[in-house]
């Protein structure tokens, strides 16, 4: 297997030259995603509800490489409000409660005000 790109169109990805997931052999890298609703390209005022939107695009980009969430082995979780931990973490708990990769979640400042969260995972094809 080779090297390859996915991209899901976002303008982020032309403006800073990133992929939504690069895949490399059996191995799958998301790149951080947010929760924008891509039909209005407005973000959620909810932290779940962009947690689960960023999700479903992550979800789509395994998809695409041939992989699932089922296949994720780590997840890494930025949070921009301390206040928003519990909501985002259930949303996390909700999709990987039968899963339960490795994970990681930091507080911090995001890209934009109205980003609540990003969530960036590692899968292997398969690995399920």
């Amino acid at each position: 297997m080779s090297r390859w790109r996915i991209s899901s169109g976002t303008p982020f990805e032309e403006l800073a030259s990133f992929s939504r997931a690069v895949v490399d052999g059996d191995m799958v890298y998301v790149s951080g995603t947010t929760g924008m609703d891509r039909e209005t390209g407005a973000f959620p005022a909810d932290a779940a509800a962009q947690t689960r939107l960023a999700l479903g695009h992550v979800e789509a980009a395994l998809d695409e490489a041939g992989a699932s969430l089922a296949d994720v082995l780590r997840v890494t979780v930025y949070i921009a409000d301390r206040a928003d931990l519990m909501p985002v973490c259930e949303a996390i708990g909700e999709a990987f409660a039968d899963i339960r990769p490795a994970n990681t979640t930091v507080i911090a400042a995001l890209a934009l005000p109205e980003m609540k969260v990003e969530i960036e995972v590692t899968a292997r094809i398969g690995s399920a």
